[in-house]
């Protein structure tokens, strides 16, 4: 199944080139998310064979997981808070505790946004806190941007060196996860002994 979802993201970002890496990475970043790794480890491949500029393709995924971002971003701005204040108490979410997320990130966004860029089944729904709090802008950009580009770098550069050897891109990757979310707890943990100071 997988392979051959590979196969079709090949097929489409052969046909639509950096366009479709910039399309299929909007979506996978907003309202449609599947896994970035069946766009950006092929596009890696393609690079490899020298049919990709491999900086063009990095650059059109992070373009893409930015503008997907944003997407979530102002449509949280548009519709969360009333929607959350309107029906969150259907669903045990208090206003109060609404205020007090929308007061942690905008404290705590940066920090909050880019950890949860590099966290799978997080990445894509971390728009939505930063929106409802109204967190700055163009920070929100810039740690979305950091973020995603960390990710992006590191399946384009899976496609490139392992190619189509799929079995050793998902042990890689587990690897490779694993070490975020090692590195995340520990800047963490860094990050609350020095706002507690």
């Amino acid at each position: 199944m997988l392979h051959d979802i590979v196969n079709f993201v090949v097929d489409t970002v052969g046909s639509l080139g950096y366009t479709g890496i910039f399309i299929m990475m909007f979506l996978e970043s907003s309202f449609f998310p599947f896994p970035s790794e069946v766009v950006m480890v092929p596009a890696g491949y393609l690079a490899y064979k020298g049919e990709m500029n491999i900086y063009f393709a990095i650059f059109a995924g992070v373009a893409g997981s930015l503008t997907g971002a944003l997407f979530n971003y102002f449509l949280a701005v548009k519709f969360g808070r009333a929607f959350l204040v309107k029906y969150g108490k259907y669903f045990f979410i208090k206003e109060e505790t609404i205020s007090k997320m929308e007061e942690f990130f905008k404290s705590h966004g940066h920090i909050s946004t880019f950890s949860g860029r590099l966290i799978p089944a997080v990445r894509q729904y971390i728009s939505f806190p930063a929106g409802l709090a109204r967190m700055n802008l163009l920070t929100f950009s810039i740690y979305t941007t950091l973020g995603a580009a960390i990710w992006v770098v590191i399946l384009t550069l899976l496609g490139y060196y392992l190619g189509d050897n799929e079995a050793l891109i998902k042990e890689y990757l587990r690897y490779i996860i694993v070490g975020i979310l090692i590195c995340l707890a520990i800047i963490g943990f860094w990050y609350y002994k020095k706002i507690k100071k």
